[in-house]
This record gives C-alpha cells, structure tokens and sequence, in this order.
C-alpha cells in the first residue's frame, strides 16, 4: 500500500483544492494537494517537500485529521490528511493544471477523486457524501 498525504489548507473561509494535469493518473479531477511519502520521510516532511515542489509555497504540517485506504485498478494507498497552514510564498501550479480556493460547503460541486471527496465529507460536515460511501479514520 502507497502511502500518500493531503493538504487541507484555509484561508479567509476557503479551502484550497488543485486540478490534476492532463497525463496524469485522475486528469481532470481535483484533490488537496500532497503526494506520496518517500522512503525515511516522515508525512509532515512529505507535505513540506511536495507543496514546495508542486506549488512553490512553505508549509507547515498540523493537526492529522483523517485516513483513506482507497483500492482501483491495482493501486492501493493509504491517504492521510493534515490541517495545514501556509507559511510562505504564492500557490502556483507546477504539478497541477489549476487551483481555487474554494468555500468548504461547495467542494461536492468539483470532481474530486474518491479519497479526497472522503476526505472532504469528514472534515467538512457540510459537503454531501456520496450514496453508500463512509467517511475517512480518524
């Protein structure tokens, strides 16, 4: 199982979600941003490395809210958010095709990929769950 992080980063009420790039695994789709855990890597230093590779911005990891274990087409991982706060910098997309800040009530409006829409459903009570689905680990 690949073990994989998530940035939920807020900012004056929003909430900030990135687009995946055309290519990649879930082009199109929308998640927090994060990445997978290297080898010797701690998740805070994942998100820490990943956000200033992908987006150009410090951060500094928080609060672990949740866990996902997600399955598809032999894939398995394991996606652990944090509360994470921005430190530095300007989001830029270096990874992604787009990125918005957008209000917590309206995150079930994006096509996010399954673990993150979990993600969403668990930390932002307000955001609707898809029929049958449960919510992430705390």
């Amino acid at each position: 199982m690949i073990k994989v992080t998530a940035a939920v980063i807020e900012r004056g009420g929003k909430v900030l979600i990135a687009r995946r790039k055309k290519g990649d695994r879930f082009e199109g789709r929308w998640e927090f941003p994060g990445g997978k855990i290297e080898a010797e890597e701690s998740s805070q230093e994942c998100l820490r490395r990943e956000l200033r590779e992908e987006m150009g911005v410090e951060v500094e990891a928080g609060e672990f809210l949740c866990s996902v274990p997600f399955e598809t087409s032999g894939l398995s991982i394991e996606l652990m958010a944090f509360r994470t706060r921005l430190l530095a910098g300007e989001v830029r997309c270096h990874d992604h095709d787009e990125v918005r800040w957008v209000e917590p009530g309206h995150l079930g409006d994006f096509d996010l990929t399954e673990p993150d829409r979990l993600v969403a459903a668990t930390v932002f009570p307000r955001v609707r769950r898809a029929e049958g689905t449960k919510g992430c680990v705390s």
